[in-house]
């Protein structure tokens, strides 16, 4: 069952509106929740709880500002049973005018890209939840269906691999001028990955521009932080955010007609 869990007035609100909601924790390592440091992104915010995920969303920029994953090999076997029905839906939960809608999306040439994705979610209650738009950004065709398709597989790999992984997921918005949907939804520069081992505490973040062209970097959590704004991981040591660990290299492969959210 979602939930909103706080509207963020501060972040020491949400601290305490977090610790009082039960289950929502468990989607952050060491169950504490991401930290803005760079306050302007503070405005506007709402967290929600999600069955298999959490989300910060941004009233200003209609988008999610992270999703929260935790995710394990016994919660990736049961995904793969879980056939994907898009469902794509604006988020009832959130205040008015706070949220996206789909009319937004429609014939925008943009994706309407998961952070927490679909084919990660365990039940179909909680894939349905995934296609809240409210767990969406407007992504570049060819990089939602292709290379980002190839990074969240990378990540799944990585997690049957590993075990488990804490998995941190969103937009970036960069520049002086934000292209934007509808004059509503901030179209993100860029969209990044992060990834924390709980037995080492190992981590790193795949980070790419939002356009067609494929590339992408391997960064440490700290330069991740530095360029979202955002403590990801609060308590991960510095010493551990400073070194990148080696992650899978993204296999691309072109995706089906219709795949990853495409707008009519």
């Amino acid at each position: 069952m979602k939930k909103i869990f706080a509207v963020l007035l501060c972040f020491l609100l949400f601290t305490a509106a977090q610790a009082q909601t039960s289950g929502c924790d468990k989607h952050f390592f060491q169950k504490a929740a991401p930290e803005f440091t760079r306050k302007a992104l503070q405005a506007s915010t709402v967290g929600l709880c999600f069955e298999a995920f959490s989300v910060m969303h941004s009233g200003v920029s209609k988008t999610p500002l992270w999703s929260a994953e935790h995710l394990t090999r016994e919660s990736l076997q049961a995904a793969r049973g879980v056939p994907r029905e898009d469902s794509f839906h604006a988020e009832e939960t959130l205040p008015p005018k706070h949220g996206a809608e789909l009319a937004d999306y429609a014939r925008s040439g943009f994706d309407r890209g998961h952070m927490a994705p679909a084919a990660d979610m365990p039940t179909r209650q909680a894939q349905h939840e995934s296609f809240s738009l409210a767990n969406v950004v407007p992504q570049n065709r060819r990089n939602n269906q292709q290379l980002w398709a190839a990074i969240e597989g990378a990540t799944r790999h990585l997690t049957n691999q590993r075990g488990e992984l804490y998995v941190m997921t969103g937009p970036i918005f960069e520049g002086d001028r934000i292209e934007r949907l509808n004059g509503r939804v901030f179209v993100p520069s860029h969209v990044f990955k992060a990834v924390v081992d709980p037995s080492n505490g190992e981590g790193a973040g795949w980070l790419a521009p939002n356009d067609d062209s494929g590339e992408y970097q391997v960064i440490s959590i700290a330069e991740l932080e530095k360029k979202t704004g955002i403590n990801l991981f609060p308590k991960l040591p510095d010493a551990l955010k400073q070194k990148a660990m080696e992650l899978p290299q993204p296999k691309m492969r072109a995706r089906r007609s219709g795949a990853g959210g495409r707008n009519p």
